[in-house]
């Protein structure tokens, strides 16, 4: 597993605002990951599920992950790239603005990034970081999602 930083604190979250942090390790999509994700969403699109069919007609040459599947994947890289202390809970809150610019091939690995790019008191005991997370494909030019992901820490 990749060394996460750790971070303290306020001042310490406060610290990171544009820095890159990570890579993760790479995580292999495998065709498993694809089917168990399309049966929890009930998204049986056959560019993810039908594994004939996508090599015959997919534009991508065969089946692909779930745009969704790649970002739920964040909850398995964060803790790769940083360790929070200083706090009693950090949780996530949501995103913002979300982009699938390549497709993530099955049989590809994938690996996550992050720019923490803005640090917020929205309440007493509470801040909101918001990072960047960027997907990538290992050998491609164009990461695979973009995300903005809104954290809570509170004290």
């Amino acid at each position: 597993m990749a060394t996460p930083i750790t971070v303290d604190g306020i001042e310490g979250v406060k610290s990171l605002v544009g820095q890159e942090i990570g890579p993760t390790d790479w995580v292999e999509i495998t065709q498993d990951m694809v089917n168990l994700f399309a049966d929890a969403t009930g998204d049986h699109q056959w560019i993810h599920v039908d594994v004939e069919r996508a090599k015959k007609e997919s534009p991508f040459g065969g089946p692909v992950a779930h745009g969704y599947l790649t970002l739920s994947l964040w909850p398995r890289f964060a803790p790769e790239l940083m360790q929070y202390t200083g706090f009693t809970l950090t949780v996530n809150y949501g995103t913002e603005k979300v982009r699938f610019p390549n497709p993530v091939p099955v049989g590809a690995k994938l690996r996550a990034r992050a720019v923490v790019t803005d640090v917020t008191e929205v309440g007493e005991g509470v801040i909101q970081t918001l990072q960047t997370a960027t997907f990538e494909v290992e050998g491609a030019s164009k990461p695979a999602c973009v995300a903005t992901i809104v954290l809570r820490h509170y004290l």
